[in-house]
């Protein structure tokens, strides 16, 4: 065992903002081993890991087994053992199983063991967060001496609110904060994390190191963006947004505390670039981490499966993207043609799966049964519900994922068709309202975000863009044939969603009161169909699903 160094003046600090997949306790313990021998290659003093990273967060009720609290337990005690060759020490998160219960907990290595473990207090227990349901509050902390310096490790939650867990470790002697987080993006985290940090820079009068996870995790992506700021509120560095990395902060002990020198300052992507990077972040981790090695999508000619074509290029490469069109008698000459183009300019497998045939056979089929009756919804479903069997077939013949391509205006409303076009494993926009669906086409067809994988240009036909949307399942169909105009629901919809808004306070933004009722009585409907439909990237602070649980069976409506 190494003895630990004392640093004097200079601390060196490696922040590592990293791609951990929940339940891969040996290949996160790699990223581990791999993260700080690159700190070590740069001179770090410590290297500093994000919540839970060697479980990979959020594990839910993976922490209720034992023999995954174990495994867990094993691999932080090998990467103490690392720490032996008188390299960095380590700061990382990790579940335990503690005398009291189960613990979400980060633990400090150096000179071959364990220093200290200390455990998070304020577990979350609203939103995407039900850390209350599987761990155990921890003690409140006191800071922890690592080669002569007082550090205070609060976790994620406990720099949010007002328990006072940052100003008691600065009581307790701590001479800088160094929090290791679990922060999902939504639109606009980057300001309200900065706010944040601030103010508990500002109570404390020290430093602080903001280490973000990286990664897409099902509904989840965890957007890196780590930071700090000096005690004198100044940005010290930002790391950069939806990519890994580790930097190196450089401190020095000063008569009025630590202080780092200002390091890299990345660029940060305005809205619609991070809205567009978290959804092909979200949509390449959920297929690779789940062992898909290619995905296949209906074409329609459309602007949402335009844009999800677009993703799946952009994430994974056109050579793993196959594109259908699947044309019934009232597919329109348009729709041919925008679906081609935009499968050739992104460079895709393109195929034409005609569905009268079988459109045919299961109204032959049906034909007795519904003597008498007029054509109506259920024809309309039928051809929807074939496409979505034959996505299906492609996907088991071929063992590609279904991509499914429905916007959040039709997930509010119920405009999808249950066994139809909501088949499907995995949904890249679900989180996104039809008029962002439109905004990224715009952004996208004049930018290539960075990492993605498809080409430059107009990928994404203009007439797609600019014809009226349509689901085609009769002659001359338009969507706004019997929804308002998607600026309106948008509007409509938003304020009963995000903002949880009366009905009352939405007619007074302008909106005609029926059609406001309306709305609200098909939200609250659709509910089932919801349950049902596969998990797609969070954009927004209240995403269905995780955010937004509301009874299938519910008969409030707001008169």
């Amino acid at each position: 065992m190494t003895a630990q160094k004392t640093i004097s003046t200079t601390f060196r600090i490696a922040v590592a903002q990293l791609n951990p997949a929940v339940g891969d306790v040996v290949g996160n313990l790699a990223k581990a081993r791999e993260a700080r021998a690159d700190a070590a290659r740069s001179g770090a003093d410590l290297l500093l890991l994000t919540e839970l990273f060697i479980s990979g967060y959020p594990p839910e009720d993976l922490v209720l087994k034992p023999a995954f609290l174990k495994a867990c337990q094993k691999a932080v005690d090998a990467l103490a053992a690392d720490t032996a060759d008188g390299g960095p020490g380590v700061i990382v998160g990790f579940p335990r199983q503690g005398e009291t219960g189960r613990h979400n907990s980060v633990a400090v290595l150096d000179g071959g063991q364990v220093l200290v473990v200390r455990d998070k207090v304020d577990l979350p227990n609203y939103g995407e967060f039900d850390e209350k349901r599987v761990f155990t509050e921890g003690a409140m902390p006191g800071p922890v001496n690592f080669r002569g310096v007082r550090l205070g490790i609060p976790i994620c939650e406990e720099i949010w609110n007002d328990m006072g867990i940052c100003e008691t470790l600065a009581e307790s002697g701590a001479e800088m904060l160094l929090v290791p987080n679990g922060s999902p993006y939504y639109r606009g985290k980057i300001d309200v994390r900065h706010q944040i940090v601030l103010r508990q820079v500002i109570e404390t009068g020290l430093p602080m190191i903001f280490a973000n996870q990286l990664g897409g995790q099902d509904e989840l992506v965890f957007d890196g963006a780590s930071f700090a700021f000096n005690a004198d509120r100044q940005l010290a560095f930002q790391m950069s947004q939806f990519e890994e990395g580790i930097f190196v902060s450089e401190w020095s002990r000063t008569s009025e505390g630590w202080v780092c020198s200002q390091g890299m300052m990345s660029r940060l992507p305005q809205q619609e670039e991070a809205d567009y990077r978290a959804c092909m972040l979200g949509f390449r981790d959920y297929v690779n981490k789940n062992g898909f090695k290619n995905v296949v999508l209906g074409l329609s000619g459309g602007i949402d499966s335009a844009i999800c074509a677009a993703l799946a290029v952009d994430a994974l490469g056109e050579e793993r993207v196959r594109t259908v069109m699947l044309p019934y008698r009232y597919t329109s000459s348009d729709s041919f043609k925008d679906a081609e183009e935009c499968a050739k300019a992104l460079g895709c497998r393109y195929d034409v799966v005609p569905i009268e045939e079988p459109v045919q056979g299961f109204l032959g089929a049906l034909s007795e049964m519904f003597e008498g009756t007029e054509q109506g919804v259920t024809e309309e479903n039928l051809q929807s519900r074939t496409r979505g069997t034959i996505l299906m077939a492609l996907s088991n013949k071929f063992g590609s994922m279904v991509v499914t391509t429905g916007n959040k205006s039709e997930m509010s409303v119920g405009y999808a068709t249950l066994y139809g076009d909501m088949n499907g494993g995995f949904n890249p926009i679900k989180d996104l309202y039809k008029m962002q669906v439109y905004s990224l086409a715009r952004w996208r067809n004049t930018t290539v975000p960075p990492g993605a994988l498809g080409p430059s240009g107009e990928v994404i036909p203009k007439n797609i863009i600019d014809k009226a949307p349509s689901a085609e399942l009769r002659p001359n169909q338009t969507d706004q044939d019997s929804l308002p105009p998607y600026p309106v629901l948008d509007d409509i919809l938003e304020c009963l969603v995000e903002k949880e808004m009366s009905t009352e306070e939405i007619v007074a933004r302008g909106h005609d009161e029926a059609t406001v009722h309306r709305i609200e009585h098909l939200l609250y409907i659709a509910e089932y169909k919801r349950r049902q439909s596969a998990p797609g990237v969070k954009i927004t602070k209240k995403n269905f699903g995780r955010d937004r649980r509301y009874p299938i069976t519910n008969r409030f409506r707001d008169r």
